[in-house]
């Protein structure tokens, strides 16, 4: 069975590294909105995923790590082998 904390020990465990965390995502953000663009240089489209990490981030509830997860992954493309070059390896029973 597992060992559950409840959100007290959570928080004396966690609080300081989280806390460290969030200063360090803020100063990246910070450093991101400082540095020059390139002219004529569309928006990078990771800082829409940042973005949207945030948000999905403040919503309550458990979760927010896949939704999380899934904002940073690739959708399933079932012929992912073919498109990344890599051959079909075929497994027999010893």
């Amino acid at each position: 069975m597992l060992n559950r904390r409840d959100a007290t020990e959570v928080f004396d465990r966690d609080f300081l590294e989280t806390r460290g965390k969030i200063l360090e995502l803020a100063a990246t953000l910070d450093r991101i909105d400082r540095a020059p663009t390139r002219h004529g240089e569309h928006p990078d489209s990771r800082l829409g995923q940042l973005r949207q990490a945030l948000d999905a981030l403040v919503e309550p509830g458990p979760g927010r790590a896949e939704t999380i997860q899934r904002i940073f992954s690739l959708e399933y493309d079932p012929a992912w082998r073919r498109s990344m070059d890599v051959p079909c390896s075929r497994h027999r029973d010893r």
